[in-house]
């Protein structure tokens, strides 16, 4: 069975946000790393045309850069949206009832499958689905944007704490 995990870089207020969260060469290792190893993604509408930038490579990007969009564009994905009419290659629309599809991408796979995007997660938080978060904690603080929790945050047990990169603080929690 398959584990759903919903995990982000965060400012210390609780804001998500990718071009104010800047991440260093040992972070961006650890994403390359954490992208390979997952079964796949599911992706909320904004989230997945945020990371559609890794579909095409360009000339300016590091050897890095290239890794990473390879293991990313490798990688099966999902994409919950009502509004998208087609997605890019190795991922599948979702359009109706989430639940059963991520019910049955549970039941049906192994590993980890990587929820992005906050308000999907708090979707599938209210649907019970979350196996686990991971907040990757940056001492940056942006005081605006998009909090990581998008509805109440939910009853948790924190699991484990570790150092990740140069200057982030990765804390894993389960439901509670």
């Amino acid at each position: 069975m398959a584990k759903l995990v919903f995990g982000m870089n965060q400012s210390l207020d609780g804001y998500v946000d990718h071009l104010e969260i800047r991440t260093g060469p040992a972070m961006f290792r650890h994403w390359i790393e954490h992208v390979r190893d997952l079964t796949g993604s599911v992706y909320g509408r904004r989230m997945y045309e945020v990371m559609r930038y890794w579909d095409e490579d360009r000339p300016e990007w590091s050897a890095e850069q290239h890794e990473f969009a390879a293991v990313w564009r490798s990688q099966p994905k999902w994409v919950v949206s009502r509004s998208l009419k087609s997605v890019g290659p190795n991922a599948k629309l979702v359009e109706d009832d989430i639940e059963t599809v991520i019910r049955g991408l549970k039941a049906q796979l192994a590993g980890e499958i990587a929820v992005s995007g906050p308000d999907l997660a708090r979707s599938l938080t209210d649907l019970g689905l979350i196996d686990e978060y991971r907040l990757y904690l940056h001492p940056v603080v942006l005081g605006r944007g998009k909090p990581f929790f998008a509805g109440p945050r939910p009853p948790l047990r924190l699991m484990a704490t570790d150092l990740v990169g140069e200057d982030a603080i990765r804390l894993t929690y389960v439901p509670a």
